[in-house]
């Protein structure tokens, strides 16, 4: 079955699973449209309150969310965005089956459970309650009751139905597996491959290009259990799976740096054991678009489209490949030798280059084609027609750009496809 066929089949059988679910009752329906107005201009107080409550009553729970998000408000506002999609649309939830599926490879991924979901609810109306106070009645909160049961038990069975497949596909495995890091290999100043092989020698689970890893460090010298995901970036097929994981700094006074990108770069090492879970998520490569392919990145978001782009490479297909990367200069430029080397042997590879800040030997080497940041005028410059697939990944701001150049350029939304582990619908304010 091909990638397309694959998450066609997933996506109709996911809307089959939402169909199942029980209605709301109508007059709870009606409270639930007029008070999710409410409900959005506080949706980020309200999750907060939620955290706190539910880490205050199962600090257990540290150990699966990362806590790092809850201090940059990352976390509150991505569920405050869930919550909030997915009430808006509880009447007929398959109107947002790419959110559904994209939270659901992720709650997979890090090994949610039904169990966890009456925990949640009842911290997350107690939230509601504590947020909206006297205005927040027991007939709202019956309400918002039954509504999360509704949104819960959808995600229930679709995760159910992931870890099922998951488990049963060959090579698959449930929970958390031990892969050993066979090589450790930097790629620029501040990107680090790491090769992991499974350290029982069984065969390796096939993913789509622009999947990622769930890993899991369990150290005594963290503080907590921490669970990440990176992106797959080699292709799949291979003896090994690959992460390329970026050492995360401070990037404003006052911020903490990556606790696990951090503890990657500077104490795992070659001969480790690295637990993780299964390949998953939902930025697939279409492999049968017939249009050119463009793929767009920022920093370390090439860690995906070069999965793509070497899944490509390996197929030989003709078709043209634009890869555009933006870094802030070379000693942060990653697989720059790889990807020039991919263009040398494929005349339909097509490399172009922008460093926000190219060092002194960057501008001697002539080693970029623009400085500065992306912009719609070079993406004109550089691509002969706009009737190409797209696909980009990287910081928010990047993301922001780049999804807002497209769109000024009338590129029709399902020929966008972006890989964003950031808030549902950040891309469009």
């Amino acid at each position: 079955m091909s990638t397309t066929e694959k998450q066609l089949s997933n996506q109709e059988s996911w809307k089959e699973v939402v169909k199942t679910v029980k209605k709301l009752d109508p007059k709870k329906l009606e409270i639930i449209k007029a008070t999710l107005p409410v409900v959005k201009e506080h949706g980020e107080a309200i999750t907060k309150a939620f955290y706190k409550r539910m880490f205050q009553h199962h600090p257990e729970l540290k150990n699966i969310f990362n806590m790092t998000h809850q201090i940059t408000g990352h976390q509150p506002k991505a569920l405050a965005d869930a919550v909030y999609g997915a009430a808006a649309n509880i009447e007929d939830m398959t109107q947002i089956m790419p959110v559904l599926e994209r939270i659901g490879q992720k709650h997979r991924s890090l090994q949610i459970k039904p169990e966890h979901y009456p925990i949640v609810g009842e911290n997350l109306l107690g939230g509601i309650k504590e947020t909206l106070g006297d205005a927040a009645t027991d007939e709202i909160m019956d309400a918002w009751a039954d509504a999360y049961e509704v949104i819960s038990d959808v995600f229930i069975r679709m995760e159910n139905e992931l870890y099922k497949t998951t488990e049963t596909e060959p090579g698959g495995w449930a929970g958390f597996k031990d892969f050993v890091i066979d090589r450790k290999v930097p790629e620029s100043d501040v990107i680090t491959s790491f090769y992991l092989k499974p350290k029982d020698g069984a065969k390796l689970a096939e993913f789509t290009p622009g999947q990622y890893l769930t890993i899991k460090l369990d150290k005594s010298d963290l503080e907590y259990t921490q669970l990440r995901q990176y992106s797959l970036s080699d292709r799949p097929g291979l003896d090994y799976y690959r992460i390329s994981v970026r050492r995360e700094d401070p990037r404003q006074e006052g911020m903490p740096p990556g606790v696990v990108s951090t503890y990657l770069h500077k104490n795992m090492n070659e001969g480790d054991i690295l637990p993780i879970s299964a390949p998953a998520g939902d930025f697939y490569l279409d492999r049968e678009s017939k249009l050119p392919l463009v793929l767009i990145s920022g920093g370390v978001g090439l860690t995906p489209l070069m999965s793509m782009l070497n899944t490509m490479a390996e197929e030989e297909l003709q078709k043209e490949i634009y890869w555009i990367h933006a870094a802030v200069n070379g000693k942060n430029h990653a697989f720059k030798k790889h990807v020039n080397d991919l263009a040398s042997n494929l005349k339909n590879v097509k490399p172009f280059v922008i460093y926000e800040k190219p060092t002194e030997e960057d501008k001697e080497m002539k080693s970029y084609d623009k400085d500065g940041f992306i912009t719609l005028e070079f993406l004109k410059e550089v691509l002969p027609s706009k009737d190409n697939e797209f696909y980009f990944c990287g910081p928010t701001p990047f993301m922001k750009a780049v999804y807002r150049a497209l769109k000024e350029w009338g590129i029709p939304q399902e020929r966008i496809h972006y890989e964003f582990f950031g808030s549902f619908g950040d891309l469009e304010g």
